[in-house]
């Protein structure tokens, strides 16, 4: 009978554990998202129409910090938010027609370097970890590059040299300064919480 209490009690410490991470989790979904807006105002608007600013942070931190599931999440609520018609975007932005716009490839290659820096953010070995979001970074900026140059009608090369080049050296040290703090967060999480 005792032995049956004992494993009542440890299920229900269990469950409710599963409860507790489960709604950590969603909290954190949410504020991630929260910090990508208000970082994606934090812009320097550029004659090219593709600002400099700090969402490349903001979403290397995010998957670094998340992991590559949550990661997605909150970067979709994000850009969900703005498709609804909330100004989330750069410059206050938003709509399918800042999707479709010059920038627009820059916002949904932010999903593929969010999973990178996600996936890089769960291994062991910094150089790993920083290999993985210079590639997301530049998967970004390939998705973005593609995109403007389709909307512009301009050459892959000339719209490089447009919108991703003079950016580039910033949004590296940005993507690592990132991916450094995410796993100071996760270090701290683990050593308050005992789990993230």
């Amino acid at each position: 009978m005792e032995h049956k209490k004992i494993k009542n009690k440890t299920i229900y410490a269990n469950s409710n554990q599963k409860t507790y991470n489960r709604t950590k989790q969603i909290v954190l979904t949410g504020m991630f998202s929260a910090i990508l807006i208000v970082l994606s105002q934090t812009s320097i608007p550029m004659p090219s129409g593709v600002p400099i600013t700090l969402q490349t942070f903001a979403v290397a931190l995010t998957g670094a910090v998340l992991g590559w599931k949550f990661g997605v999440a909150s970067t979709l609520i994000y850009i969900l938010l703005g498709m609804v018609g909330l100004p989330v975007f750069a410059n206050f932005k938003y709509g399918l027609q800042a999707l479709a716009g010059p920038t627009g490839g820059f916002i949904y290659g932010f999903l593929l370097m969010v999973i990178l820096c996600g996936v890089g953010g769960e291994k062991k070995n910094l150089i790993q970890r920083l290999v993985y979001g210079i590639f997301g970074l530049i998967g970004c900026h390939g998705l973005g590059i593609n995109h403007f140059a389709f909307v512009s009608d301009m050459s892959f090369w000339e719209s490089a040299l447009l919108v991703s080049i003079p950016y580039l050296i910033k949004d590296v040290i940005l993507v690592i300064m990132a991916l450094l703090i995410g796993d100071k967060i996760k270090k701290f999480m683990l050593r308050e919480n005992g789990r993230f």
